[in-house]
């Protein structure tokens, strides 16, 4: 009934049965490796040296990074449950390729926060992100936060509903606010 309710939309049908298949295979795999939530699919990334910083995984967590796209994202996510596939690779890139803190944080987290979460897809897309598992491609799959911003958050309505303490920031300066002036954080009443 999804893909009905999609009408005729081939290329909106193409991307729902692209994610069907995703979560498929994100099944198989844990079918064949149950360990995959604690383990990388690729045991050679299991010693990766990862910082240990329990404050910048509570601000991650409470949306404090100072990122607004991942501020915003985990904020929605800590108040309804859930946040859109684009952000939550986001958010997943921050913590990893950022904070430099390892998956399995996110993993447990997203689990215990979102209600939509799925054993399988949720500790297999973590390691899509870090780069460790089935297709892993450790060193280049980084998602910039200001740029992301940019690009999907154009307007700044997504990071003004979750972030509202800055939403008074010019669009141009909303998804970087350290780059605005003394006179544009004075007259948007915000102290950085």
């Amino acid at each position: 009934t999804v893909i009905r309710t999609l009408g005729r939309s081939t290329k909106g049908r193409a991307a729902v049965v692209r994610q069907l298949a995703w979560r498929d295979w994100y099944a198989h795999l844990f079918a064949e490796r149950p360990d995959l939530v604690d383990h990388c699919q690729q045991p050679a990334y299991e010693d990766v040296e990862w910082r240990d910083d329990p404050a910048g995984f509570a601000a991650w967590c409470e949306g404090r990074t100072g990122y607004p796209i991942v501020d915003a994202g985990m904020r929605e996510l800590w108040m309804t449950g859930w946040m859109h596939n684009r952000v939550r690779m986001i958010v997943a890139s921050f913590l990893i390729k950022d904070l430099l803190l390892p998956w399995q944080y996110g993993e447990a987290w997203f689990w215990d926060t979102l209600v939509d979460a799925d054993l399988a897809s949720n500790a297999a897309s973590w390691q899509w992100v870090a780069g460790c598992g089935a297709d892993a491609a450790p060193y280049f799959r980084i998602f910039n936060p200001v740029t992301q911003g940019k690009n999907y958050d154009p307007d700044g309505a997504y990071v003004r509903r979750w972030v509202p303490e800055i939403a008074k920031l010019s669009d141009e300066r909303l998804q970087e606010p350290w780059t605005a002036t003394p006179l544009e954080l004075a007259e948007a009443g915000i102290q950085l």
